[in-house]
């Protein structure tokens, strides 16, 4: 994190305020640096609790939002992750940071090369790979995962990527009909494959889409 020791103690204090408690989850966060997935303009307020822009009209999600779904997630060092919507490449990060393995989709282009920049040639992360695709239709060739997590929301739990959740496994994603009403929802299968739902927090994401998006002057 970047700021001074005051901004990093104000930044704590707001994740454990928000419920972020998880010694490994706040390590985690702790160790990854949010600076360097912003843009030049904004790296002064990394260490704010709070969502800013991206590049192709995105957001980086606000600390305790992500230390919240992290925390949801209930990663273990032997987890095989699959997160839909890298964005900036930050959440996977922290994912990386507490998995055996993470791949994270994107359905632009241009946000998974620099993701991908920063977390290879950036800090040195070997066990994630950032792709551009469909995140609708999830990763099945690598399928089952352990665990998934959407930072986008859809209007119900994507029956696709709901088939690549493993056994046992965990999903936490947002769902909800408009932009306005979301609700964090977590998945949990038991050993037959059958889901049971867990609301956790409203939220507010930018809606899971179809397809990969096109690029500027394509």
């Amino acid at each position: 994190m970047s700021g001074t020791p005051e901004e990093r103690m104000r930044l704590t204090l707001a994740l454990r305020r928000a419920g972020v408690t998880d010694h490994r989850v706040l390590a985690a966060m702790e160790a990854t640096p949010r600076e360097a997935f912003l843009d030049r303009a904004f790296r002064d307020r990394a260490w704010e609790d709070t969502a800013l822009p991206i590049s192709c009209g995105q957001t980086i999600s606000q600390p305790s939002v992500v230390g919240l779904m992290t925390q949801a997630l209930e990663v273990g060092p032997r987890c095989k992750v699959l997160e839909i919507g890298a964005g900036s490449g930050y959440q996977a990060a922290i994912l990386a940071r507490l998995a055996r393995r993470v791949w994270s989709v994107e359905r632009h282009r241009a946000l998974a090369r620099r993701a991908r920049e920063v977390l290879e040639d950036g800090l040195g992360l070997s066990n994630v790979s950032i792709l551009a695709r469909d995140g609708t239709l999830g990763l099945p060739e690598q399928a089952p995962f352990e665990r998934i997590m959407v930072t986008c929301a859809a209007e119900d739990v994507p029956g696709e990527l709901l088939a690549q959740l493993k056994p046992g496994g965990v999903m936490v994603l947002p769902v909800g009909q408009s932009d306005e009403v979301q609700q964090l929802i977590r998945v949990r299968t038991d050993a037959a494959g059958r889901p049971g739902y867990e609301e956790l927090a409203p939220v507010r994401f930018v809606p899971l889409l179809e397809g990969v998006a096109a690029e500027p002057g394509g």
